[in-house]
């Protein structure tokens, strides 16, 4: 009973894992690439301008969207390769 209380949590996470890194991922290189190419900025990066921050750090919410989906693939590779 408690394994499988674990394994529906662990499924839980990977899935907020996904979720949370295709957010980032896209809010990011999507506010990046259209700030460069219609000067106008969305999302994440209107947010960031009105902080004032820099304007390679919409490039860093990006990369850390992508570290998060690594990490998401990892588990569900793993998690897939201990089930054969």
């Amino acid at each position: 009973m408690t394994k499988q209380f674990e394994t529906s949590d662990n499924k839980a996470g990977q899935g907020l894992l996904w979720l949370f890194g295709a957010i980032l991922a896209i809010q990011g290189f999507g506010s990046a690439i259209t700030e460069a190419g219609w000067d106008t900025s969305f999302g994440v990066a209107g947010l960031l301008r009105a902080a004032q921050a820099p304007g390679w750090v919409t490039l860093l919410v990006g990369f850390a969207g992508v570290v998060l989906l690594g990490m998401a693939a990892r588990g569900h590779y793993r998690r897939k390769r201990t089930n054969r």
